[in-house]
């Protein structure tokens, strides 16, 4: 998204944060709060050009995504989706120390994942909430050119590697399909023309993130289905009714996108630009002051705490 709007090198350079005194308390500006605690529209953080790109494109998907959902055009994504439905029950269970044995997907957009062993508890819910966390990385991940190309080449690899596991015709025409469009756009970002790969992600990560939505809504919480997640879940734990099981997933995928969106404008933000992925989240920008974890304040009011209840 850099690349996109033509910010190379530009920076923008706050003044120092000054100190006001309300009622015998200080207090700081907005611009001492970490960039990712701030509101996009304080003024210590407006919306620099590759965030605003990304959220006017990424409104663009979604209503073009509602307007398509049920249409042909998108029949072959909601097969992706019944795909990264069925790869993430597959991977609950090789996680849990189980053996896949079929991974399937039909024309009919169903899917079936057989196994043995495993923790049913956790390979059941990997199903919804995984096809939407794999929603939520594909988007959170667009906005760089390496990450973007890293998590497509995790798409194409799982596309490849679930074919040795008794596919069925339709997700072998699926997975090549799918394998030879992503590479093709990998080739085309590193030695055609960039930014495109960003596009393409970032639409994978918002229809499989809407679709598992819509889908966790459909199958588990508008209707019960005797053979869904949603109602073995129930089997497996009784004290949860399947719809009330598929309401919690709904929550948990919605939060999911939301949360991809989020990290997603973060690394675009001028703070994180030219640092690395994981350095603009976890490194000195996650404990800026006031933030900092301060041990001798925080003994401080542990003293001062001793003090008022020996007081009482």
């Amino acid at each position: 998204w850099h690349d996109l709007t033509k910010l190379h090198g530009h920076r923008i350079t706050w003044t120092q944060p000054f100190k006001t005194v309300v009622g015998g308390v200080t207090t700081r500006s907005q611009d001492t709060v970490p960039h990712y605690l701030r509101p996009v529209h304080s003024p210590g953080n407006r919306m620099n050009e590759p965030q605003i790109a990304f959220v006017v494109l990424y409104a663009t998907y979604i209503a073009l995504i509602l307007i398509f959902h049920n249409t042909l055009i998108c029949y072959p994504f909601r097969l992706l989706t019944t795909f990264l439905h069925e790869i993430s029950h597959a991977i609950a269970c090789w996680i849990t120390c189980g053996d896949v044995h079929k991974i399937r997907v039909f024309d009919n957009e169903g899917g079936v994942t057989q196994y043995a062993g495993g923790c049913r508890v956790l390979i059941i819910p990997a199903g919804y909430v995984g096809s939407a966390m794999w929603g939520s990385l594909f988007v959170m991940l667009s906005g760089g050119r390496k990450t973007a190309t890293g998590v497509a080449g995790v798409l194409v690899g799982m596309l490849l590697v679930s074919l040795c596991y008794a596919p069925n015709r339709t997700m072998i025409c699926l997975n090549l399909f799918y394998a030879v469009f992503t590479l093709t756009f990998i080739y085309l970002e590193w030695w055609v023309f960039t930014p495109i790969l960003h596009y393409v992600v970032l639409f994978y990560g918002t229809f499989v993130g809407i679709h598992a939505i819509f889908d966790t809504y459909q199958d588990t919480i508008r209707r019960t289905v005797l053979r869904s997640d949603a109602y073995a879940c129930y089997e497996q734990c009784n004290c949860c009714l399947p719809k009330c099981v598929g309401l919690q997933w709904a929550i948990i995928n919605i939060s999911l996108q939301i949360f991809g969106v989020w990290v997603a404008l973060v690394q675009l933000s001028e703070e994180c630009n030219n640092k690395e992925w994981l350095e603009c989240l976890s490194g000195n920008l996650a404990w800026d002051s006031p933030w900092e974890m301060n041990g001798d304040k925080m003994q401080e009011w542990g003293n001062h705490a001793k003090d008022m209840f020996k007081s009482r």
